[in-house]
């Protein structure tokens, strides 16, 4: 999973081209030579898909390998481009936190802008590096990742706990600490569960 790159643009509602606000770029995973068109390519692509981005929506273009994300809002428009194994719903979490730190930011200062900027923004740059990781983007991912590392925790401890080749319903058959009903119960959810 990897993110390429990462554009704000002001978008004009008289249907000219959106205005660059900030770009942050990872193309270290290129050849040498390639990196300048990679950028450029970046910057075109972040462009026409920012123009064609309805207000108040996000949308996902497909390209090869990789997905163009973009989430317009309030004249600004953020876009993403990341390969095709980021979780989208990462990328859009990420674009979102993206616009609301642009915006807590620059204020309304942005709205002023008639040329690219070239100078650069630290938080994009560093949110670049930060959220190659989903998890970091989308907390839920990040919560789903640890309960099943967790889960997985527990299987190898109950295992364990369980001498070899004996399994848990058997041991339930000589428990004397459990009662009849106890051991029907778990014998219903045993059989529910296909075990």
């Amino acid at each position: 999973m990897k993110i390429t790159g990462l554009l704000v643009l002001k978008c004009n509602p008289e249907g000219t081209d959106p205005v660059i606000l900030a770009n942050a770029t990872d193309v270290s995973h290129f050849g040498y030579f390639q990196r300048s068109s990679v950028r450029e390519f970046i910057v075109f692509v972040g462009r026409t898909v920012a123009k064609r981005t309805p207000p108040g929506q996000r949308q996902s273009v497909q390209h090869e390998e990789y997905k163009v994300h973009s989430y317009s809002r309030n004249g600004l428009c953020v876009v993403g481009f990341m390969d095709d194994h980021y979780p989208v719903r990462s990328a859009f979490s990420l674009l979102n936190q993206l616009l609301d730190e642009y915006q807590k930011n620059f204020g309304d200062s942005w709205r002023t802008v008639q040329a690219d900027s070239t100078q650069p923004w630290p938080y994009l740059n560093e949110a670049l590096t930060k959220f190659q990781d989903p998890a970091e983007a989308d907390k839920l991912l990040k919560i789903q990742r640890e309960l099943d590392e967790t889960k997985i925790i527990l299987h190898k401890t109950i295992d364990s706990v369980l001498a070899r080749g004996e399994r848990l319903d058997s041991l339930v058959e000589k428990s004397s600490d459990l009662s009849a009903a106890s051991q029907v119960i778990f014998f219903f959810f045993f059989v529910l569960n296909g075990q």
